[in-house]
């Protein structure tokens, strides 16, 4: 085939929303949804991209669309274009005014309640005017918006090494404990056993969670079924409130749970479940300066975390 025209004028930054909104959503009445279009126009200008590129990038079903192997290509290089394109309007503003900025971080978990808030906390004692936007979410969640530009890192855990596109780099390594509230019947106990906390409810991480696989894993080695009464969880505030409020017991990282005076460890052995808490960044991708300034004091946060 031939070498698509792409810089000729017809094909539109309009289009590249399109690709990424229809590859997220799945259907053309999503991808319109979101992008405040009727369905018509939507479907008008899909077959105008696809028309410029001369391939077919989405098979159509009665349930929606989804990405051929050209539509999931293109949907990559779309993402990338915008999340440049992002990145250069926020660049233009920090330059025009040094003090101001915007950084918009992804979060789950582990970083979100000790490490994030501290560097924060640092950087808003020299940069009091920077605005910081915090996204919670799953980590593949997240890593998606991460490569479309809608934010500009992601802190948490650390589940796959670095790729030739994303870049992961460990800020300190965390264990995970077993934790209850104070006023928890087993409290004081001098040794446990999942065995032992198996009557007690749970709340266990999100099945998109590395840390519920390891979890599941631990289970199956004591010979301990997944416990049936279980709530699942990856937001700290509902977690944290449970606890306080019930006999519900949760694996957390250790800082986390260690930084509230109204939970306790219990002494259950999970040695073989650890982490690294870390930086994920899109690879080739400067950040801005806002970005950069919050990547030095979470560094300088780390250090003493270690």
């Amino acid at each position: 085939m031939d070498l698509p025209k792409l810089l000729d004028g017809r094909l539109k930054i309009r289009h590249l929303v399109l690709i990424d909104a229809l590859t997220r959503q799945g259907s053309v009445i999503g991808a319109a949804s979101e992008l405040h279009i009727t369905q018509p126009v939507a479907t008008r200008s899909l077959r105008d991209i696809e028309s410029i590129l001369g391939v077919e990038l989405y098979e159509r079903g009665p349930r929606g669309v989804t990405p051929t192997i050209f539509g999931s290509a293109f949907t990559d290089h779309a993402r990338a274009v915008l999340a440049q394109l992002r990145q250069a309007g926020r660049h233009v503003v920090e330059l025009a005014d040094a003090d101001r900025g915007t950084v918009v971080v992804g979060t789950h978990l582990a970083g979100s309640n000790v490490l994030l808030p501290q560097a924060i906390a640092r950087l808003k004692t020299r940069r009091p005017l920077l605005t910081v936007v915090l996204r919670e979410g799953a980590p593949d969640a997240l890593l998606v918006d991460l490569e479309a530009g809608r934010i500009d890192l992601v802190i948490g855990r650390l589940t796959a090494p670095s790729t030739s596109s994303i870049v992961r780099a460990p800020l300190y390594e965390e264990q995970v404990e077993v934790f209850a509230g104070a006023h928890h019947p087993l409290v004081g106990a001098d040794e446990l056993t999942l065995h032992d906390l198996h009557a007690y409810p749970w709340i266990l991480p999100g099945t998109e969670t590395a840390l519920r696989d390891e979890l599941e894993q631990a289970f199956a080695r004591a010979g301990v079924p997944l416990p049936e009464n279980r709530v699942e969880a990856t937001s700290f505030l509902a977690v944290r409130q449970l606890l306080h409020d019930t006999d519900t017991v949760a694996v957390l990282p250790s800082l986390i749970g260690h930084s509230d005076a109204r939970l306790s460890v219990l002494p259950v052995a999970l040695s073989t479940i650890g982490h690294s808490v870390g930086l994920t960044l899109v690879a080739g991708r400067p950040l801005g300066p806002s970005a950069l300034v919050l990547v030095d004091n979470l560094r300088a946060v780390a250090a003493g975390l270690r």
